[in-house]
């Protein structure tokens, strides 16, 4: 058997080349957040609002109906907080209320609810406890059901879906000490030898690693004679020998969270628990996550509606001057936009989940937007509230109702919401990612141009494709329906905002066009001005969303107007917003930045750092990875 493999030294562009890879490039069906990008408002793929067939209503609702009564009963939020664990009792309850399987198949004894039902589960217990939410999401949007259900074998499925179902925990685990949105360094080797794999290497954050049963580890598997190698997945039994959770890791928020760093030695894994070929195991990975992220902006939804409760009860009962503090306009304000973005941020999750729920669009974007824009929104929602609290949103709940005040969570609901902009990838990621499929088409025809690496062959084919690409599309950026006074007439009064959509996709297609050209090969560095290209779009995508369902609840006699005024409301806010982004695209410290951020680091305003002591720890910034036996005690538990 040969040795374990080191980490890989790579190239920026190689490490470019590995995530390039793992993209899943065809896109065979129509996306509506593409077109966006594309200049092209297709309102028909999103509206009429799609709904879930009756049937998956009614067992969506049944469910939801016990899940409430099992969150309001058997959940204790605080003592999860004060214990920095979810009891075992509430795991095992969560175990008998079948709602490990959610997203299974009733086949294999799932639930079998929609991704619209059970992202509104998440959601509803993500209220309860965010830590006891992000274990169920963990579980079953990233962990081992999800990557089974699309490219597992018939054998694997019938092995492990029903355990998962109803008694088994999973875990995802790709990060490493020293590599997280950058697998191709990924130093975890998976030998071959014989009808096996041998496992060797350390996972960093393994969210439900400290209590999972069965984990989905990515690994790399080193070319070799009958062996096409690269970073590959495979079902791991967590209790394997050679497996040690070294250490159960605490943070900032959901202190419940069973998140470790877990040692692999010598651990022998089936060839027959492979998950696909080997060197799918990103874009396994990637596909996965394109429904799976939908589960936490939904949590984030989830939270912004509780937000919204607590701000009218508070702003109703708390008087500063002789009247409420709702009345007075600093404080309304902020209610306002909680408002107005929780319903948004509902209406985004909701649109996603039925897409996904639908399979007739692509929603690989929608869903990158829903999580970007969702976890960054929330963070702002949660940050208002404190403030509109005061010195109690930043008082301990506990500490509240000690001195006989009502227990109010805001400031564990800020530390909780934190992690999200970093969660299944950071904002900064996200930015890129969606960047990155936002020009796919202009870099599907024209990218060979800006390629150093081309032939001059390949220019001029490139060049020729790209003439008559943009023959045809840069006429249909000049004029459209957002420019017609009577466009989108029957949503009312919200029809100049979809007007205001349509041209301004136009507009962002027409700047996104104009980068390119203007730097070409170096698009890719601007990173900065690609972020302002997602986030216009994001403010985009979540107006289309409002609209719509704002006229589907009018439509359907279920709060129309007042849907209506939430969605004129958040239009009007967003545009705002939008409009700062796109001054901000040409406007702005960019380049000055760069020069700065060079002489951070080379020490030239290291003379500012004076006057002050570090309390840091001493140690290395990242931890030693050297694949080996562990010598720390295992802290993995088992649920009883």
């Amino acid at each position: 058997m040969s040795a374990p493999t080191q980490r890989p030294k790579v190239t920026e562009r190689e490490a470019r080349q590995v995530a390039e890879a793992a993209r899943e490039r065809d896109w065979h069906r129509p996306s509506f957040a593409k077109e966006l990008f594309l200049g092209r408002f297709r309102l028909d793929l999103i509206h009429p609002h799609p709904l879930p067939a009756a049937e998956d209503v009614r067992r969506g609702e049944a469910f939801l109906a016990v899940l409430r009564d099992f969150c309001e009963t058997r959940i204790d939020g605080a003592r999860i907080e004060r214990e920095a664990r979810i009891p075992d009792e509430t795991i095992t309850g969560l175990k008998e209320l079948g709602a490990l399987g959610m997203k299974i198949d009733p086949a294999y004894g799932g639930l079998g609810l929609t991704q619209l039902y059970y992202n509104r589960a998440l959601a509803l217990v993500g209220s309860a406890s965010p830590a006891v939410g992000a274990l169920l999401s963990a579980h079953q949007s990233i962990g081992v059901p999800q990557p089974l259900k699309l490219f597992g074998t018939q054998e694997q499925k019938d092995a492990f879906l029903p355990r998962l179902a109803r008694t088994d925990l999973s875990a995802f685990l790709l990060t490493e000490p020293d590599v997280g949105s950058d697998p191709a360094r990924l130093a975890t080797s998976a030998v071959p030898d014989g009808d096996a794999y041998v496992l060797d290497g350390v996972k960093l954050w393994t969210t439900n690693g400290v209590v999972a049963d069965l984990l989905v580890v990515m690994a790399r598997v080193p070319a070799s004679e009958g062996h096409r190698g690269g970073i590959t997945a495979f079902v791991v039994e967590a209790d394997a020998p050679g497996i040690t959770v070294e250490h159960r890791n605490a943070f900032m928020g959901l202190r419940g969270l069973e998140n470790g760093v877990t040692r692999f030695h010598r651990v022998r894994v089936p060839a027959a628990n492979r998950i696909g070929p080997e060197g799918a195991g990103l874009k396994i990975a990637l596909t996965t996550l394109n429904t799976g992220r939908l589960s936490l902006p939904a949590a984030c939804a989830g939270a912004a509606k509780w937000c919204l409760k607590i701000a009218r009860e508070w702003s109703a009962e708390r008087e500063q001057w002789g009247r409420p503090v709702a009345r007075h306009e600093a404080v309304g304000t902020k209610i306002s936009f909680i408002a107005a973005t929780a319903f948004a941020l509902e209406a985004v999750v909701d649109l996603a989940s039925q897409m996904a729920d639908e399979d007739r669009n692509d929603i690989r974007i929608e869903a990158a937007l829903a999580k970007l824009y969702g976890s960054e929104k929330a963070w702002l929602i949660a940050d208002e509230l404190v403030q509109i609290r005061g010195g109690r949103g930043y008082e301990t709940a506990d500490s509240l109702a000690a001195r006989g005040e009502r227990a109010v969570p805001a400031e564990q609901l800020l530390r909780d919401l934190r992690i999200n902009r970093i969660f299944e990838g950071s904002t900064e990621i996200m930015h890129l990612l969606i960047a990155r499929e936002a020009v796919d088409a202009h870099l599907s025809v024209a990218g060979d141009l800006i390629d150093p690496e081309k032939s001059l062959g390949d220019k001029a084919r490139a060049g020729a494709r790209a003439g008559g690409f943009y023959a045809r599309w840069l006429p249909g950026l000049v004029t459209g329906a957002g420019q017609l006074p009577g466009s989108y007439g029957e949503f009312g009064a919200l029809a100049g905002h979809l007007r205001y959509v349509e041209r301004t996709s136009r507009k962002l297609a027409r700047s996104t066009f104009y980068a390119m050209s203007r730097w070409q090969g170096r698009m890719e560095l601007k990173q900065a001005f690609l972020g302002r290209v997602v986030d216009i779009g994001a403010e985009l995508f979540a107006m289309s969303a409002a609209c719509v369902r704002a006229e589907l609840l009018r439509t359907t006699g279920e709060h129309g107007a007042e849907a209506h005024q939430l969605a004129d409301a958040f239009c009007r806010q967003a545009r705002l917003r939008t409009e700062e982004l796109f001054g901000r695209l040409w406007s702005n410290t960019d380049d000055l930045d760069r020069r700065i951020v060079a002489g951070v680091l080379a020490g030239r305003y290291a003379w500012l750092e004076a006057g002050v002591v570090d309390p840091s720890g001493d140690g290395p910034w990242i931890a030693d990875a050297t694949p080996g036996p562990s010598t720390g005690q295992n802290v993995h538990r088992r649920i009883s």
